[in-house]
């Protein structure tokens, strides 16, 4: 096949299921391009994929009540529930804004990330069990920031957010991180070799 990702011969390797979240609300952006070439890229290698575009599901983003009450879940929602518990490998693609993930983004891990789904309380104790363990996780993120000034001015706050207190937290383990910075200064030939590295990876 040609096109953004060129001729190539695809390799027998282990099938996956495949979880694509663009997490940009406009799907014609960069990020909605990278979501393209991944998905392109890894059905080409054989495995099994879902996409959703957060900027088209319609859901509210606001856990109003917190735990205390429970918040119908939207169709969409109900959806990515079963993207997440069906995938064996989620991609998480989003950019840095203002040092953080996209707020829509945020209230999508508010509503969805649900106690009973990916997490339990212990009845006693600080403790809880990680229901979506097994599970692993890629994060790509762009930038007009360069990598070096997020690290030093923000320490990735994002990425601790996601990461850490986010996937780990429910047991999925994070096993590739990209990041694409100074977006904003790259030539489209540049945006373009960027899109090939990202998902050069997936085999």
């Amino acid at each position: 096949m040609k096109g953004i990702l060129g001729n190539f011969v695809v390799p027998k390797y282990m099938h996956m299921n495949i979880y694509i979240l663009l997490a940009h609300p406009d799907k014609e952006s960069f990020n909605g391009a990278l979501a393209d070439a991944y998905q392109q890229k890894a059905l080409q290698c054989g495995h099994e994929v879902r996409i959703q575009h957060l900027g088209d599901l319609q859901f509210d983003p606001i856990l109003h009540k917190g735990f205390k009450e429970v918040q119908t879940l939207e169709p969409d929602l109900l959806m990515a529930q079963e993207h997440i518990k069906w995938c064996q490998h989620w991609v998480i693609i989003y950019p840095i804004w203002w040092g953080a993930v996209p707020a829509l983004l945020k209230g999508f891990f508010d509503r969805v990330l649900l106690p009973g789904l990916a997490f339990k309380y212990h009845a006693t104790g600080p403790w809880w069990d990680m229901l979506l363990s097994g599970k692993t996780a890629e994060i790509i993120t762009t930038s007009d920031a360069p990598q070096l000034y997020i690290w030093l001015k923000y320490g990735n706050s994002d990425l601790k957010s996601v990461r850490i207190a986010t996937l780990a937290y429910c047991g999925i383990k994070t096993t590739k991180t990209t990041r694409i910075d100074r977006l904003r200064f790259l030539t489209p030939e540049q945006r373009e070799n960027a899109i090939k590295k990202a998902v050069m990876g997936i085999k």
